[in-house]
């Protein structure tokens, strides 16, 4: 089983506790600020923390229609979060799961967003040059939404 990998990482002005606390806040904040890719994201089981499964409904913008993911661990004292896309579409039926570590690191007055994405291969095919170029360019235009709306509502975070 092959793996392929793709890295984001996005310098910010803010704290790295804003920013994780943010990240936290996800399926809230992404359908708002971004509703071309999220159409809505929801837990459909567990209370948050590891072990919690949450619903992906893809909007138009992607080829892709739901997919679901367990959180996998979450370190609040070293701003981490790992989850696994297990089930749906954006597998691509060339996918045994898709494995996202977000790690947001103090730097200076800010700090940088790290997001590392394996994609656990089934086989030998993988996802194209293409759609990783296409995928993290998705989220690094979130992450800016994202950035762009808690800073025009600072009172929310």
């Amino acid at each position: 089983m092959a793996a392929v990998t793709n890295e984001i990482e996005i310098a910010s002005s803010f704290s790295a506790a804003k920013v994780f606390k943010v990240f936290k806040d996800f399926e809230n904040i992404a359908p708002k600020v971004n509703p071309a890719v999220f159409k809505s994201i929801e837990t459909i089981e567990g209370n948050g923390g590891v072990g919690t499964i949450k619903l992906f409904t893809f909007g138009d913008a992607v080829p892709f229609t739901s997919a679901k993911y367990k959180v996998d661990a979450i370190d609040e004292s070293s701003f981490s979060y790992t989850y696994t896309f297990f089930e749906g579409d954006n597998l691509m039926g060339i996918l045994h799961s898709i494995t996202q570590h977000v790690k947001v690191i103090p730097s200076g007055e800010g700090c940088i967003f790290k997001q590392t994405v394996v994609y656990n291969c089934i086989g030998d095919e993988k996802p194209s040059e293409e759609n990783l170029k296409a995928e993290k360019e998705l989220y690094e235009q979130t992450y800016k939404a994202i950035e762009a709306y808690v800073a025009a509502h600072p009172e929310l975070y």
